[in-house]
C-alpha cells in the first residue's frame, strides 16, 4: 500500500526524535480536534509563507499586550475627555483585563471550532474595530464597553500564536521565534506606558487607539493568506458547553474584578468586592465540577497532569508576577519619589528593554547548548539578584543607580521566558497544544493580576508601618528635629509670612512620607526577589525537557 512506507518512515523518525515519543498515527476520540497538520515542506523547514505569517502574528501579539498598559500614563487626559471621576477612570484598564482573562482559556475550544486562522483573523479585526470605537468614545460607559470588546478580542490573539509556532517550526528557527516572542512579551509591557505618554503628549489620547487600525488590518490580511494549519470542526457545536462557559466567565471575571479593585476599596470591607469574591468562589467550584464531569469541557484541565506543563505554567506565573509588578513599581517610584516626567521614566525603564534585545542572539545559542532547567535557574537567580540590587533605592536614585539593576532584570527575563515556555509546551502533543496554550497564557495573566493586587495591598500596609516607625523618631525634643524646623521656618518666613512654622512642619511631614515610600518600595522588591528564589528551589522537580531546539525537522 502507498501509505505504508510513509508510516514506517514517520515511526522511525519518532523513535529517533527526542521531541515525539508518541506514535505517528493515532485514532482521534469522538469530538476531539484533529491533530495539527504537518509542515508544508518535505524536509520540515518552514517556508517563506510560514515566516511571513508568524511575524505578522507577532505584530498582533505586540499590539494586544501593549494595549493592556498603553493607557496607564494617560488616564488623567482620558478622564478629562470622558468627564469621569478619579475612581471611575481605572475601569478603562480594568474592563480590558477582565475580558482578556475570560477569553484566554477559551481560545483552545474556539480555535478547534473555527480553526486557528479564522479565530486569529476575527480576533484581530475585532480588536482593530474596538480600537477605533475607543477613539470615538464620549462617555465612560461607552469606553468601558469598547475596552471590554478590545480585551476580549486581544485575549484570543496571544494563545493562538504558540500552536502555529510549534506546528511549523523546529530546531534553530523555533529558537529564533521563541526569543522574538519573549522580547515582544517583555517590551510590549515595558513600552506601553512610554508610547502611550508620547502619543498623548504629541497628539491626543485618541491616538492610543487609532494607532492600532492600520497595523491591525494589515495583520489580518497577511494571516488570512499565510496561516492555514488546521480546519474548522463544527461538530464541536453539538456538545458545546454553554453552562461551563458561563461559569468560567463568572469565575474569572469576578476574580479579576476583585483583584483589580480590591486594593482601592479595602478588600472585603467593601460590599461589592465581598460579593465578587463570594460569586467567584461559588462559580469556581461549579466550574471545576463541570469541566471534570462533562464529556466535552469548555477547557480541558487534564493538561496539568503533565508535570512539566504544570511546573512550566508555575514558572510563567512567577515570571508574570515579576514582569508586571516591576513594570508597575519602578515607574511609580520614579514618579512619586523622584518626580520624573513620563519621558524620563520611559528613558529609565527602557534600559531593561535594551538589555533584552542585546541578549536575544546569545539566549538562542545558550538554549541550544545547555539544559533548559539550568538556563531557567540562571534566569530566576538573576532576576532575584536584580531585585536585591534595586532594593537599595534611596531618595536620590535615578538613571545611573538603576542602570545595572535594570539591565540585569532585562537579561534575567530573556533567560526565564524561553525555557519556561519550552518546558511547559514542548512536550504537549500537537492535538492538545491549543488548549494547553490557552491555559499557559492564563497563568501568566493571572500572575500579573495577582501581583498587582498584592503589591497595592502590601504597599499600603508597609507604608503605614514605616510611617509609624519613622514618626516615632520625629520628636521636637531632639536637637536635629528642632534645628531642621528652625532653619526651614527662617527660610520660609519671607515667602509665607505668619505661616512659616506650619509650612516647616508640613515640609517635615513630606520628607517622612518620602522616606517611608522609599523603604516600602525596597521591601516590595525584596519580597519579589524572594519569590524568585523559591522558584529556583522548584527547578529540581522538572523532568529533563525534550529538546525542540536541536531537531532539524518534523
Amino acid at each position: 500500500m502507498s501509505w505504508a512506507p510513509t508510516i514506517l518512515r514517520r515511526a522511525a523518525w519518532a523513535r529517533r526524535s527526542p521531541l515525539l515519543r508518541t506514535p505517528a498515527v493515532r485514532v482521534q476520540p469522538t469530538g476531539a480536534a484533529p491533530a495539527a497538520a504537518p509542515p508544508a515542506t518535505a524536509g520540515g523547514q518552514p517556508t517563506l509563507r510560514d515566516w511571513i505569517g508568524v511575524l505578522a502574528m507577532a505584530v498582533g501579539l505586540f499590539m494586544a499586550i501593549m494595549d493592556v498598559q498603553i493607557v496607564t500614563s494617560s488616564l488623567t487626559q482620558i478622564q478629562g475627555g470622558l468627564s469621569a471621576s478619579a475612581d471611575e477612570i481605572s475601569w478603562v484598564q480594568t474592563a480590558y483585563l477582565i475580558a482578556d482573562v475570560v477569553m484566554v482559556p477559551l481560545t483552545g475550544t474556539l480555535s478547534r471550532l473555527l480553526s486557528t486562522r479564522v479565530l486569529f483573523v476575527t480576533a484581530t479585526l475585532g480588536f482593530t474595530a474596538a480600537s477605533g470605537l475607543c477613539a470615538t468614545a464620549t462617555s465612560l460607559g461607552q469606553m468601558i464597553v469598547y475596552r471590554a470588546i478590545q480585551g476580549f478580542c486581544g485575549g484570543a490573539i496571544t494563545p493562538s500564536v504558540f500552536p502555529v509556532v510549534y506546528t511549523r517550526f523546529r530546531g534553530p528557527p523555533l529558537t529564533t521565534l521563541m526569543v522574538l516572542i519573549s522580547v515582544i512579551l517583555n517590551l510590549s509591557s515595558t513600552l506601553g506606558p512610554t508610547i502611550g505618554g508620547f502619543l498623548t503628549d504629541t497628539l491626543s489620547w485618541h491616538w492610543l487607539f487609532l494607532v492600532n487600525i492600520v497595523p491591525g488590518i494589515a495583520v489580518a490580511a497577511v494571516i488570512w493568506g499565510c496561516i492555514d494549519i488546521d480546519k474548522p470542526d463544527l461538530s464541536l457545536l453539538r456538545y458545546f458547553d454553554v453552562i461551563g462557559l458561563v461559569l468560567m466567565a463568572t469565575f474569572l471575571g469576578c476574580l479579576e474584578y476583585a483583584l483589580e479593585e480590591g486594593p482601592r476599596w479595602d478588600w472585603l470591607d467593601d460590599t461589592t468586592i465581598r460579593a465578587a469574591v463570594v460569586v467567584s468562589a461559588t462559580a469556581s467550584v461549579l466550574f471545576f465540577w463541570r469541566v471534570l464531569s462533562y464529556r466535552q469541557p469548555i477547557v480541558d484541565l487534564r493538561a496539568f497532569t503533565n508535570r512539566n506543563f504544570a511546573l512550566g505554567s508555575f514558572f510563567t506565573f512567577l515570571v508574570g508576577t515579576g514582569m508586571y509588578s516591576t513594570t508597575y513599581l519602578i515607574p511609580l517610584f520614579l514618579a512619586q519619589v523622584r518626580g520624573f516626567s513620563a519621558l524620563q521614566i520611559g528613558e529609565t525603564v527602557f534600559v531593561a528593554g535594551i538589555a533584552q534585545m542585546a541578549m536575544s542572539p546569545f539566549s538562542t545559542q545558550i538554549a541550544r547548548r545547555i539544559d533548559l532547567r539550568v538556563m531557567l535557574a540562571i534566569g530566576l537567580s538573576l532576576f532575584a539578584f536584580s531585585m536585591y540590587l534595586t532594593a537599595g533605592l534611596t531618595n536620590q536614585a535615578s538613571f545611573p543607580e538603576l542602570l545595572v539593576p535594570q539591565a540585569v532584570r532585562g537579561i534575567a527575563l530573556m533567560f526565564c521566558y524561553l525555557p519556561a515556555n519550552m518546558i511547559a509546551l514542548g512536550s504537549i502533543p500537537a492535538d492538545k497544544l491549543k488548549n494547553a496554550s490557552g491555559l499557559y497564557g492564563l497563568t501568566r495573566d493571572l500572575g500579573g493580576a495577582i501581583a498587582l493586587a498584592s503589591v497595592g495591598t502590601i504597599m499600603n500596609n508597609r507604608m503605614q508601618f514605616h510611617w509609624n516607625r519613622l514618626i516615632e523618631d520625629i520628636n521636637l525634643a531632639r536637637p536635629a528635629v528642632q534645628n531642621f524646623l528652625d532653619t526651614q521656618t527662617s527660610r520660609l518666613d519671607s515667602l509665607i509670612p505668619g505661616d512659616a512654622s506650619h509650612a516647616a512642619v508640613t515640609l517635615l511631614g513630606n520628607l517622612v512620607h518620602r522616606e517611608a515610600l522609599v523603604l516600602t518600595y525596597n521591601d516590595l522588591l525584596l519580597l519579589i526577589g524572594g519569590f524568585f528564589v523559591f522558584g529556583v528551589m522548584m527547578i529540581p522537580l522538572v523532568r529533563r525537557p525534550r529538546s525542540v531546539l536541536t531537531s532539524g525537522g518534523h
